[in-house]
């Protein structure tokens, strides 16, 4: 995974093991005679294995419905950046992030991967205090399309399953598919087999961002965090890549920084950030009636960057 430049994940990798004091874990489950119970094989239902204090093990299904309860965080002690912030997405919710530089936005996406924990307040994750889930697993259920895509030497095929490694060749082609990828690997020399080097430098910027959006549908994660990926992108190419993004958004929590202001218009909720203060929400409609920043964003009188 990475942050804001592409670059978190590696930063992370650098840095001693986080603790981690999380008991809470992902697990593969399957439902028999009405009760949810663990197994082994996988079965497209994940489950939160929840032992309790007192001896109670409790299996709750993993939906991707995220609160956030006012919630207080700074990267300094004595220096907050986000203030009061409560959101909810109900799963299959689409919600989008609005903002100039600084506002907030990826720290809001920080804080859900647990990269950082909260000053103050509280997030659940299906009702369950993510505090108390363990951090790799909690990571395991989110997926990540970012601005900037890093790919590794290695195969086509091999960097779409870093996604997922036990993915088969037929699982490969079809989040390819999903992702609009499918007609450009085949018209490579190699198609699938075709090796990367220099973080793919031989594709075009389209075409790595195809690549991490297949990486993330094979993982097929409750909750996608999108930092969008068409920023950077030729307009030739942007609607092939938006095409791709939408169908990995269908049926899952959508978290969208957004850049593009036309992007977010059919989100369930905007969130328009400012100096980690929520300041408006409401949906599109909603919001350019209220003809406060939003609306100056979306007609042009300010500039998001």
């Amino acid at each position: 995974m990475a942050l804001a430049g592409g670059k978190r994940i590696f930063e992370l990798m650098d840095e001693e093991p986080e603790q981690d004091e999380g008991y809470v874990t992902l697990v593969n489950a399957k439902y028999e005679d009405g009760k949810l119970v663990e197994t082994k094989e996988r079965t497209g239902i994940w489950a939160w294995k929840h032992p309790h204090h007192d001896g109670r093990l409790e299996y709750v299904e993993l939906k991707g419905h995220i609160e956030l309860f006012d919630v207080d965080f700074g990267y300094e002690l004595n220096k907050i950046v986000l203030h009061d912030i409560s959101l909810y997405a109900k799963p299959g919710q689409k919600i989008a992030f609005v903002g100039a530089t600084g506002a907030g936005k990826t720290t809001i996406t920080n804080l859900l991967n647990r990269f950082y924990d909260i000053e103050d307040g509280k997030i659940r994750y299906d009702g369950i205090n993510i505090n108390k889930i363990k951090k790799d697993d909690l990571r395991r259920s989110l997926g990540l399309v970012l601005q900037d895509t890093n790919l590794f030497t290695g195969t086509i095929k091999d960097n779409i399953k870093y996604g997922r490694e036990d993915a088969t060749d037929q699982e490969v082609i079809a989040a390819a598919k999903l992702a609009n990828a499918h007609d450009f690997i085949m018209r490579l020399p190699n198609g699938y087999d075709t090796y990367l080097t220099g973080n793919g430098a031989s594709l075009s910027q389209g075409q790595r961002q195809l690549l991490s959006i297949a990486r993330a549908a094979i993982k097929d994660p409750p909750v996608m965090i999108l930092d969008e990926a068409t920023s950077s992108i030729d307009t030739r190419t942007e609607k092939i890549v938006q095409d791709g993004m939408d169908k990995l958004m269908e049926g899952r929590t959508v978290f969208v920084i957004a850049h593009r202001l036309s992007t977010v218009r059919n989100s369930k909720a905007i969130i328009v950030l400012d100096h980690g203060r929520i300041i408006e929400r409401g949906d599109h409609e909603q919001l350019l009636e209220m003809k406060g920043t939003y609306y100056q964003l979306y007609t042009g009188a300010f500039e998001l960057e």
